[in-house]
């Protein structure tokens, strides 16, 4: 007899043993149901294991008829639990992203035009035949286009205009062509491709960083790449940042490969999640681009993972299980012996490390094709050119902008910051507006008329009163916002046509497209945004960029505060000048001697990276260290302070290792729960997740209280 370890996609640590019965086969990764409590749930087969006799065990009730879940995928998920210091049971969960997907998909009845004409042909069957398309479809649909009744569709097909056949809802996703649409590269472009070609091709664990300046053709480069890895039926995973790039990069991988890939990120519909998820673990979506989640799809032929602007924050997963999507793809690659490329212009300085000593190739465009030139950064010191009160925008972008438009270019402000101003203050007695239970301030968004939260969500109207007060008329804004830029540039520039790009006015995807393209075609003289109009974006009549306040990342205590403001800096001027026109881009600063911003001006990337990796290393910072936060949570504020510091007291004693705090972070309270930071640091030989489990199993938590572990925490809110 042979018992089974069943694991359930809940928050468990590990897997439950259950009896195999005579009649029944199982094998690793089946999904399978079985008894729990006095429920009937859904589960993997983690292992297999012969029976001891020695324990009486429930029976496994049945199996789930769907495509198992590969040992590897299996090995991928315990390696993320271990090293992040998650739940198993919590991984799967994420892994198992639509229980619907396990199913074949539905069958419903759609219908086409049979070709023949009936002797009756009325004007609602002539608008089926005219806008009932594209078919086939359900009636439903064909109706809706046609502005008719699903009953006029059914006494069609009766009459032989049309015919009706069983088809699956979920259709197999168009199968994309190597060969398609090659691409004329220059010299330095076809020689990065054919090193990332021939890493492909050795089917087998390597890593490669594609390190290229903004312009320099980076997702041509890859796109060869990722032909290499269709070949023969293989899969391909592109992870972008943002889902507005997965949406703005569908044309470009339809030009080269003749069909948009799958799409996997967030606000997929419950329908679409379950197509994608199904077709990509059953080997038929071959090309799949999407946010970080997609690296837990259940891929059975991967052979490339692409991770573009591999720098991004966005890579980190925050919330739940909290993993950094970036490591966990080269991770991923490991275990089933394939490929990623790592693709940036400005890569993170761990990528950059090691890639130099050799444990990644390093692949380098060091220019723009053809005539195309980086863009002219400078600095606007702003003790020398201050904006007029109450303004935020100095002379000097004031009048390049006017140079821009007057030629007919387009021009960019950049301010990471959305809304129309980040704090709200009673000018009668002081109070500052903050979000309930939360230490946030409330920022106004003037162009819906609210007060909202940017950590929680809260949203209220904007009160005409101070609520502590209750003098009327003394809420005053402090600071700018997207929205109030935008309003300072309308007013120097009233005939601009002006438009903002945050997350607040982003929309759907759809949305998102159709502003991208009204940017890339000229229709928006203007465009502010925030760090979304950073990543990835072309706009061939773009030729300025201003960015608002170039020291906002600086603030605060994050170790990499100036790795980050030079990433975002160089990414946002590199938006510039991307056609056949020259750029140029203007920082405004009150801080012009730092390091990464002086070094901006000067063109000097080895100037930053030098300096700023010998401050890593003295420090014992990554990349030459490891670092790893405990967050405590709890509804009482002392005693949140009193587990935090019997958490540091149960800590094992370890060389190589200091423990800081505990600490009150930037946001004190969010949600109503009083939150204590500790910070750990060790040396890079230690072991830090081991570590760091061995000290989690130490420590009961209190009820209604919480406690997470983030190894190499990218933010210290």
């Amino acid at each position: 007899m042979m018992n089974a370890q069943v694991l359930f996609p809940v928050n468990v640590p590990g897997a439950f043993d259950y009896r195999v019965p005579a009649e029944m086969s199982v094998q690793r990764g089946d999904f399978v149901f079985a008894p729990i409590g006095k429920q009937m749930k859904l589960g993997v087969v983690w292992d297999i294991v012969e029976d001891d006799g020695t324990r009486t065990l429930k029976d496994i009730a049945g199996i789930k008829a769907a495509q198992p879940l590969s040992v590897d995928m299996l090995k991928f998920a315990a390696w993320t639990s271990a090293y992040n210091c998650v739940s198993l049971g919590l991984v799967l969960r994420m892994i198992i992203r639509s229980y619907k997907a396990l199913d074949p998909s539905p069958v419903v009845t759609q219908f086409s035009p049979s070709g023949i004409l009936p002797a009756k042909m009325s004007p609602a069957r002539n608008a089926i035949l005219e806008l009932g398309g594209p078919f086939p479809a359900r009636a439903s649909e064909i109706a809706q286009r046609a502005g008719v009744s699903a009953g006029v569709v059914r006494s069609f097909e009766k009459a032989g205009g049309m015919t009706a056949q069983s088809l699956a809802v979920d259709r197999p996703f168009d199968l994309p062509v190597s060969d398609y649409g090659g691409m004329d590269l220059t010299p330095a472009q076809k020689n990065a491709s054919d090193d990332l070609i021939y890493q492909v091709a050795q089917r087998d664990f390597n890593v490669s960083l594609l390190d290229g300046v903004t312009g320099s053709g980076k997702t041509e480069v890859y796109f060869e790449a990722i032909a290499e890895a269709l070949k023969d039926g293989g899969q391909a995973l592109v992870l972008v940042p943002e889902i507005a790039l997965t949406q703005a990069s569908m044309s470009r991988f339809k030009s080269r490969f003749g069909v948009e890939p799958a799409p996997w990120h967030s606000q997929l519909p419950d329908a679409q999640r379950r197509r994608v998820w199904r077709e990509a673990a059953q080997g038929r979506a071959k090309l799949v681009v999407g946010a970080r989640s997609a690296l837990y799809l259940p891929f059975p032929k991967l052979r490339l993972i692409v991770v573009d602007e591999e720098h991004d924050t966005s890579y980190k997963q925050e919330e739940g299980v909290i993993y950094n999507a970036r490591d966990m793809a080269v991770v991923r690659a490991k275990i089933a012996k394939h490929s990623v490329i790592l693709a940036s212009a400005t890569p993170s300085l761990e990528s950059l490390v090691n890639a130099r000593t050799g444990r990644y190739a390093h692949v380098i465009l060091p220019e723009r094709p053809g005539a195309v030139t980086l863009p002219d950064i400078n600095l606007v010191d702003l003790k020398d050119h201050a904006p007029e009160k109450g303004d935020y925008i100095s002379m000097p972008l004031i009048e390049a902008m006017n140079t821009v438009l007057t030629r007919g270019e387009q021009a960019m402000l950049y301010l990471n910051r959305r809304g129309y101003a980040p704090l709200i203050i009673c000018r009668n007695c002081g109070e500052k507006l903050k979000s309930p239970d939360t230490d946030s301030w409330l920022v106004e968004h003037r162009t819906t008329g609210r007060a909202m939260c940017h950590q929680t969500g809260f949203s209220m109207r904007m009160p005409k009163a101070c609520p502590e007060c209750k003098a009327e008329e003394t809420l005053v804004p402090v600071g700018p916002g997207v929205e109030r830029v935008a309003e300072e540039a309308a007013r120097h520039f009233p005939e601009a046509k002006i438009e903002i790009f945050s997350s607040d006015t982003s929309g759907n995807p759809a949305d998102i497209a159709a502003r991208m393209a009204r940017m890339e075609q000229g229709e928006i003289d203007i465009l502010v945004g925030t760090q979304m109009v950073v990543k990835g974006h072309n706009f061939p009549h773009l030729t300025f960029v201003g960015v608002v306040d170039g020291d906002l990342s600086l603030a605060g205590g994050d170790p990499r505060a100036g790795e980050r403001t030079y990433q975002t800096l160089v990414q946002v001027a590199g938006r510039a000048g991307r056609a056949d026109k020259p750029g140029h881009a203007l920082i405004q600063t009150h801080q012009p001697e730092h390091e990464a911003l002086a070094a901006l001006e000067a063109g000097d990337r080895e100037r930053f990276i030098s300096a700023e990796l010998a401050l890593r290393e003295a420090l014992l910072l990554p990349p030459y260290g490891k670092l790893a936060a405990i967050i405590i949570s709890g509804p009482d504020k002392a005693k949140a302070e009193a587990f935090a510091k019997k958490t540091v007291s149960l800590a094992p004693r370890a060389e190589g290792v200091e423990i800081l705090g505990p600490s009150e972070p930037p946001i004190g309270r969010l949600r109503g729960m009083y939150r204590r930071r500790i910070l750990v640091q060790s040396e890079d030989s230690v072991n830090l997740s081991k570590y760091m489990r061995t000290w989690r199993g130490r420590i009961k938590v209190p009820n209604k209280y919480k406690l997470h572990i983030d190894i190499d925490p990218q933010s210290f809110m």
